[in-house]
């Protein structure tokens, strides 16, 4: 459907306006033409334009000034200086007075003064509403001058050398110093200056006082010579300058005796020693003698032997004797002048006595005084004094005496030499005794018919145990072994607290019985223990209470070897023994202790039809000795003896004195016991081993011979 819009709807025409009516009437508006301001109008506008850009330029600095006042800090600013100091900041600051303002952040500052070093550095402004810097520039060194009242005196400062006086100008730390000036003969000084600096000239002197006193010495020769401590001295407008302290004067003189003061010198204290008058010196005579050694003696009064400086007082007459065993008395009257130096040389006459010497073998050679004199028996004149005498030949021990030629008297000497084996033989003594009283016999394989042969036991053996492998061995050393087992009462004395025990109401702690219930390294401690007694070096090597080796060439006590054992209780001659007592089994009397009748209720086994009279261990050396004159060597204890349990190998090289490893876990144990009955325990050729202690187990002890 189409309408019209009313006429006073109808749109204006552009850029006319045509307003409502007001409700009371008027004219329309109308549209107003536009013109531009004229020149006088431009003006007033630009000059209106400046005042407002000044006033916010001032605004704006107000702004900041306030800003600035409202974020800054008081800051103080103290310079540890003598003199004004001229301060330089970095940055943005407001000095006020001794203080500044400041924003916080980090500043250098550069502070110069007068007489200081420029002090550069960067500090840091904080939050705080007031700071304050402390500053302490470095001061400069003075200008210091040193004088003495002595040239080339030499100063040190703190310790330092500085230089000779006079010293001009030298640099010098601000601050007390300690000065020190020294000079040959002047007193020491020693001060502390304070030196100003901040190149200030300061100028010290200094007097040094001498170091001497004035001595006034006479002597008598005039010509006499002044040392002070060994050095010569010359006078001084007739005094002698010496140094303070303690000193030794000297006045010598050619052909006189040296006098000797001791002085203590105070610096610039005169002293007057008045006159020292020198004692003639005594000659002296360098005597020798052909032999040296003769005893002298001048008027009377023994003087020493030659060769020998004899002293004599000058101008007089000295009767000098000489004499030695075997020459003549000589005798001389001397007379020497004041200093000399003199030689006397003598020849003395022997005074001989004969002597003849009767060697065996005829061709062993005789040594006088070290000093072969021929071969065989032989008569010698020989000086009347002691002589040592040798004889001595090829595979013979040498022997050697002494002997005493006297005057008129002919000696003989009978010499006969042994063979190095019956030397040897005769040189060892047949026993020895402990330092418990315990007897050890002397067996020397060397010197017996047999001394290599085959320990163990041939597989036909009756009782032969497996561990009694045949292998031989050789023994080259002589050893003494001790006649009894040890007892109570000997191993007490090493061990106070030790107790054997009882079994079943039988004691086995009486001081005669043998000791029981110790360990192999109780044993061999007790060895040690006994060689230390009898001042013997130690055998066993001992570490903290415990064996843990042995020293083979040792000749201390020790636990025989297995070997040394075996030997001993069965080689008798060129034969080997089966049992202790021989070779029959069971024995029929009572000839060692085991296992008898009585002992059925505590081995609980005994050796059938025997007894001995003991039900436990009897008193050692109850029974016979073997053919050693050793005693219990197959019954009363089993022993320990010194070596490493081993099984020995049959195809084994011949061992020589085999004492086995330096250690091991388990010993060996040789011998029968009061404990065991049968056929194989009884064997002298039965082998046990352990490492604890039993009740049957004990040991005797031994010692090498050489």
């Amino acid at each position: 459907m189409n309408s019209q819009p009313p006429d006073d709807d109808k749109p204006l025409a552009p850029g006319t306006f045509d307003p409502p009516e007001k409700s009371g009437g008027g004219d329309p508006l109308a549209a107003a033409s536009f013109e531009p301001l004229d020149a006088s109008e431009k003006a007033s506008f630009k000059g209106i334009s400046r005042l407002r850009l000044m006033g916010a330029a001032a605004t704006l600095l107000v702004a900041l000034v306030l800003f600035f006042l409202l974020t800054a800090r008081s800051l103080e600013v103290v310079v540890h200086v003598v003199t004004p100091p001229d301060i330089d900041i970095e940055g943005t600051v407001v000095p006020l007075g001794d203080r500044y303002l400041i924003r916080p952040g980090e500043y250098q500052i550069t502070v110069t003064t007068a007489g200081y070093e420029t002090y550069k550095d960067t500090f840091t402004v904080t939050d705080d509403a007031s700071q304050e810097l402390e500053i302490h520039p470095a001061i400069l060194p003075g200008l210091v001058s040193i004088v003495t009242n002595v040239a080339e005196a030499t100063v040190l400062l703190d310790g330092e050398a500085l230089g000779v006086a006079p010293i001009e100008q030298r640099k010098i730390a601000a601050g007390e110093h300690q000065l020190t000036i020294t000079a040959p003969r002047y007193q020491r000084i020693t001060e502390t200056i304070a030196i100003t600096g901040r190149g200030v000239a300061q100028q010290f002197g200094f007097d040094l006082l001498p170091d001497w006193a004035t001595v006034n010495i006479e002597t008598d020769p005039d010509t006499s010579r002044v040392l002070v401590d060994g050095e010569p001295l010359e006078p001084s407008n007739g005094h002698y300058e010496i140094l303070s302290g303690e000193r030794v004067v000297t006045i010598t003189a050619p052909g006189f005796q040296d006098e000797t003061r001791e002085l203590i010198v105070m610096a610039q204290e005169p002293q007057d020693l008045g006159l020292i008058r020198l004692i003639p010196a005594d000659g002296v005579i360098d005597l020798t003698t052909t032999p040296s050694g003769a005893n002298v003696t001048v008027n009377g009064e023994f003087r020493g032997r030659t060769p020998l400086a004899i002293s004599l007082k000058p101008d007089r007459e000295h009767r000098v004797q000489l004499s030695k065993a075997g020459y003549q008395r000589q005798s001389r009257t001397l007379n020497v002048d004041r200093g000399t130096s003199d030689t006397l040389s003598l020849t003395l006459q022997p005074e001989l006595g004969k002597v003849e010497f009767q060697l065996s073998p005829p061709e062993a050679e005789l040594l006088i005084d070290g000093r072969v004199v021929g071969a065989g028996s032989q008569t010698l004149s020989l000086p009347a004094y002691e002589h040592r005498v040798e004889v001595r030949l090829p595979g013979y021990a040498p022997q050697r005496t002494k002997v005493q030629p006297r005057v008129g008297i002919k000696q003989r000497i009978d010499i006969a030499l042994l063979t190095e084996a019956e030397a040897r033989k005769a040189a060892l003594r047949p026993e020895v005794t402990s330092p418990l009283g315990q007897t050890l016999v002397l067996i020397d394989p060397i010197a017996a018919p047999v001394n290599e042969f085959t320990m163990g036991a041939s597989r036909r053996e009756p009782g032969r145990r497996s561990n009694e492998v045949l292998h031989t061995v050789r023994l080259e050393r002589g050893f003494y072994l001790a006649t009894t087992e040890t007892t109570n009462a000997q191993f007490r004395q090493f061990l106070a607290t030790h107790d054997s025990g009882q079994i079943e109401g039988n004691t086995l702690n009486r001081e005669h019985q043998p000791v029981a219930g110790i360990s192999w390294q109780q044993a061999a401690r007790f060895c040690n223990w006994l060689s230390s007694r009898e001042g013997l070096p130690l055998f066993y090597r001992e570490q903290q209470g415990i064996i843990t080796g042995f020293n083979p060439s040792s000749t201390g006590y020790r636990l025989p070897t297995e070997a040394e054992w075996a030997y001993a209780a069965r080689i008798d001659g060129e034969g080997q023994r089966r049992f202790a007592w021989g070779e029959d089994f069971p024995p029929t009397q009572a000839v060692t202790n085991v296992a008898d009748n009585t002992s059925a209720f505590v081995t609980g086994r005994i050796l059938n039809g025997y007894a001995d009279g003991h039900i436990v261990s009897a008193p050692v050396a109850s029974f016979p000795a073997n053919h050693r004159g050793l005693y219990d060597m197959g019954g009363n204890v089993a022993e320990w003896v010194h070596n490493v349990y081993e099984i020995p190998s049959a195809n084994a090289e011949v061992g020589i004195d085999p004492l086995g490893p330096q250690s091991g876990d388990n010993y060996t144990v040789r011998g029968a016991s009061w404990a065991l009955s049968r056929l194989s325990e009884l064997r002298l050729s039965y082998r046990d081993y352990g490492q604890s202690g039993r009740d049957d187990l004990g040991f005797r002890i031994a010692r090498y011979a050489e």
